[in-house]
């Protein structure tokens, strides 16, 4: 709809120039907003207050130059000039209807537009250390990235998800500790267990499945090669597992990058990625040596101070693999890279921005920091697991509210946010669940169009799309729609477009929930004052229909978005 609109007043504008009523040399951009205040009309331009100048106009009257050659298109219902020249558009019934049939034809594709154009886009989320659970906090960012990419995908970008394993480094071997200790315990040796080594149930739980496999043989085996042992066997055992949880939750990466292929040596024996990341800086003039150090000069490129990425004792930073993490991602290809970090990561963007402009990059790195996840249950701070007495992990969320609720409550707040998760409300069956409002909304949908259509409503293999085929004319007069509720709801349906396009370019999955109760509420407050199905009155009903099987369609669509099933009973 914003594109007719724009289309309107530049054709506007260009028929007042042609006719000699406007004079200007260029064409401005029309660059229409909905106004704040509904009742200020669909759309506003500022054109005539920005144009004023240039054609020697006041901007009302340069404004009603427009207004009359806007006014008689058969998609304005009404124009009005507003202040010192805005020019305010209200849509007309004939062009809402119109979306109502477009909503119908597309289907799946309701809603798409083409912002991308194709362009590859990598988005990087949740990459947890795979040395145990997941924190809720994971939940968040694994609803964020997934909803994040199949927005960007409706939008016209070829997506690729991608989890960075972080196994290598300090935590792995302290990892492969707490387990070999846990194990000899289960052995019946007593062991003094180092005061950061990872101490959760789960290490037993993770020393358990190993002794009951392998038996209790690694008890008298070298330490060496005992962790070495553990340290794969858990590491792989904790892997499978995030991919289960994440799974479970609709959430599947294409790519799983092992951070050890940073360090290893090429296959033909030559440098590291890392090393040969560096290689690449020296070479464009962005590394010195100081200290018996490495240094890079990330000053230049915006950061607050240069950064060591291989320290006097020879061992590279973590700042040096991720460094060379970067530069194999645009090595890849991508036009663009998206990575979600938590929010303890915030002190880091500024010199991942350096690295990766100064790798020849710029202004290609998007970084989102997620806030944390506050957890309630009916208003009361929820911090430990009733089951476990230890930190509530991802897992356990989403084995008591369910992937549905929990992606839905993650997604309705700006990442820059943090969110307060209420356990109680989301597995409310009621109103008050946003999550539950929504499908509500589509199950009762669904539910009309399957009584229409005369179908059994207790067969739950009554398939929908036969019952549509069934209730719905594609003939339907839809010029009869053009009461208030009717309206409100079909502007609505018309915004769907718009709201991908504004996710899409802000990273922010938030404005599709936020869309998704809109939406939800202008169809119940339809529902309620307009009679769908009245025998009385058979082609009013047949427009109501084709109406609410739109609703259905866009429903479907933005919980699809968010990653929430759409389902036809509840």
């Amino acid at each position: 709809m914003r594109e007719v609109i724009e289309s309107l007043v530049s054709q506007a504008l260009r028929s007042a120039v042609d006719g000699g009523r406007l004079a200007l040399t260029e064409i401005p951009e029309p660059a229409v907003e909905r106004p704040r205040d509904p009742s200020h009309g669909d759309w506003a331009t500022s054109v005539a207050l920005r144009s004023a100048k240039a054609a020697g106009m006041n901007p009302r009257v340069l404004a009603q130059v427009l207004a009359d050659e806007i006014a008689d298109h058969p998609d304005i219902d009404a124009v009005e000039i507003a202040g010192p020249g805005f020019i305010n558009l209200r849509v007309s019934a004939h062009a809402l209807q119109r979306v109502l049939t477009e909503a119908r034809e597309k289907g799946a594709d309701f809603g798409r537009v083409d912002l991308g154009k194709g362009k590859r886009v990598q988005v990087e989320f949740v990459s947890a250390n795979p040395v145990g659970p997941m924190h809720v906090g994971h939940g968040r960012w694994a609803a964020l990235g997934d909803s994040m990419a199949r927005v960007l995908t409706h939008a016209g970008y070829e997506v690729e998800r991608e989890f960075y394993i972080n196994d290598a480094g300090v935590q792995m071997d302290t990892f492969a500790k707490s387990v070999a200790a846990r194990y000899l315990e289960l052995c019946g040796q007593q062991i003094e267990f180092g005061e950061d080594w990872y101490r959760g149930a789960y290490i037993t739980d993770i020393a358990r499945e190993i002794l009951d496999a392998e038996g209790a043989g690694w008890a008298d085996a070298d330490a060496d090669e005992r962790e070495s042992h553990f340290k794969e066997t858990a590491y792989m055992a904790v892997l499978e597992h995030l991919k289960h949880v994440l799974h479970g939750m609709g959430v599947d990466f294409d790519v799983w990058f092992s951070e050890r292929t940073l360090h290893a040596p090429a296959a033909d024996g030559g440098p590291s990625e890392v090393e040969a990341a560096i290689a690449s800086l020296r070479e464009a003039g962005h590394i010195y040596e100081k200290d018996d150090a490495t240094w890079f000069a990330s000053i230049p490129f915006g950061d607050d101070k240069d950064r060591v990425l291989k320290k006097a004792d020879g061992s590279y930073t973590y700042f040096a693999a991720d460094i060379a993490y970067h530069k194999d991602k645009f090595d890849r290809g991508f036009d663009r890279v998206i990575d979600i970090w938590g929010a303890d990561h915030h002190g880091y963007v500024k010199r991942m921005e350096a690295a990766v402009a100064a790798l020849g990059h710029p202004g290609k790195l998007q970084i989102v920091i997620g806030q944390l996840v506050n957890l309630f249950r009916d208003g009361e701070v929820v911090r430990m697991s009733k089951r476990t007495g230890e930190m509530v992990t991802f897992e356990d969320l989403l084995d008591e509210v369910g992937p549905d609720a929990a992606r839905y409550f993650f997604l309705r707040r700006s990442t820059d946010q943090p969110l307060d998760f209420d356990i109680g409300l989301a597995k409310q069956q009621s109103n008050e669940n946003p999550v539950y409002y929504v499908q509500y909304a589509h199950a009762r949908i669904c539910s009309i169009l399957r009584k229409a259509a005369g179908a059994d409503t207790a067969d739950e293999s009554v398939d929908i799309a036969a019952t549509v085929a069934e209730a719905i004319s594609s003939d339907a007069p839809l010029a009869l729609l053009s009461s208030e509720p009717e309206l409100s709801l079909m502007r609505k349906l018309a915004e769907f477009s718009e709201v991908v396009e504004i996710a899409a370019t802000q990273l922010a999955p938030f404005k599709l929930t936020r869309y998704a109760e809109d939406l939800a509420a202008a169809f119940h407050q339809f529902y309620t004052l307009c009679r769908v199905v009245d025998p009385e009155e058979p082609e009013l009903t047949a427009a109501r229909l084709y109406a609410v099987d739109a609703t259905r369609i866009a429903l479907a669509g933005v919980l699809a978005l968010v990653g929430v099933s759409a389902p036809e009973r509840m």
